[in-house]
């Protein structure tokens, strides 16, 4: 039997984190009340406060997990992948809600006063990756810092996508992200590199 109510306890537990995206996207986070998640959610004062004690704790939860549902790439292949994950990412902002609510949270912390920085280290971690592998394919300039470029990176993404927010509700994202790396690419890859490399918005979610 405890099984069961194992598994129930986490398929309620998501049903809850996704309908709070689902509201901390909408609404944001002050105006995100815990009586309108659990309505979202279709559940109760009890069952929300067993999995989250708070809606910090909640929101919490919702940038922490922001890519849990992202079908990223099972091991890194260097900079073509690098190029087509953020491509990917800025595609998926425009319609995958606790992406989009986890990303929201991370950057209005100070209304929430979270300060919750992991997030920013797990993706930077992530485009690190890349770069070492393209380090060991002699892909990058000799002066690149992999740590360095990906912090970078992260850093340019975000603010990329909140101006886009402003600006079109993420429609150009995918158009921002890929002229992003037309400056960035002269700076960190070889010529040889950079004469190969496919920047384009088509190949988004292509891990080949």
């Amino acid at each position: 039997m405890a099984q069961p109510k194992q598994e129930r306890a986490i398929r309620t537990r998501w049903l809850i984190l996704e309908a709070a995206a689902e509201v901390f996207d909408r609404c944001g986070y002050s105006g995100a009340a815990i009586t309108k998640i659990m309505e979202q959610a279709s559940t109760t004062q009890g069952a929300m406060y067993f999995h989250f004690k708070s809606k910090e704790d909640l929101a919490r939860a919702v940038i922490v997990h922001q890519a849990d549902r992202l079908d990223l790439p099972k091991s890194p292949k260097g900079m073509q992948q690098l190029v087509d994950l953020t491509l990917y990412l800025a595609v998926e902002l425009r319609h995958n809600v606790l992406l989009r609510a986890g990303v929201r949270l991370a950057v209005e912390q100070e209304e929430s006063g979270l300060s919750e920085y992991s997030v920013y280290e797990w993706w930077i971690e992530q485009f690190s990756k890349e770069l070492v592998v393209a380090r060991e394919r002699g892909e990058l300039l000799p002066n690149v810092d992999e740590w360095g470029f990906a912090r970078l990176l992260v850093a340019s993404f975000t603010g990329s996508q909140v101006m886009s927010q402003i600006a079109t509700c993420r429609m150009d994202l995918p158009e921002r992200i890929a002229q992003l790396w037309r400056y960035l690419l002269p700076g960190v890859a070889t010529q040889q590199v950079r004469e190969s490399l496919k920047v384009d918005i088509h190949r988004a979610g292509v891990w080949s």
